[in-house]
């Protein structure tokens, strides 16, 4: 009897956590943004500076620019592949030539690129390794 009494309580104890909604995380509180800073600090930050903003006429800010809110799968493939052309942003150029990181893995990428996406003021959606794995194989 008192084990039927019991779980009679816990019934509408479990319905209640079930009932409850999952708070959303935000981007900037995830493993994948605290991963992506990390190889921001090892790879970007030489040459887009600490704060995103890159090195006038050399390296291009990652500051409300199209190339990083915009289309995840240009950012991808300008990671994978480098960079050699001249970039306008906010009508200065920047011809510094960007080296492949395809040796990162795709979690790797995704990572950064999410947090780069995350930080500088950007608010824009994740990158995911599925993501990047696929850009890989569209070479």
């Amino acid at each position: 009897m008192a084990i039927k009494g019991l779980f009679l309580f816990c019934i509408p104890l479990l319905g209640l956590a079930i009932a409850q909604p999952k708070k959303k995380v935000p981007v900037t509180q995830t493993i994948v943004y605290k991963q992506g800073k990390e190889v921001y600090k090892k790879v970007c930050l030489s040459c887009h500076m600490e704060d995103g903003g890159g090195v006038p006429r050399l390296n291009p800010p990652l500051i409300n620019t199209t190339y990083v809110a915009g289309d995840k799968k240009q950012l991808i493939s300008i990671v994978l592949k480098g960079m050699k052309e001249r970039v306008a942003i906010d009508d200065e150029y920047y011809s510094n030539n960007m080296a492949s990181h395809a040796y990162l893995s795709d979690v790797e990428i995704a990572a950064v690129l999410t947090y780069i996406r995350n930080s500088f003021g950007n608010k824009a959606s994740v990158v995911s390794p599925a993501e990047v794995k696929q850009a890989r194989a569209n070479k």
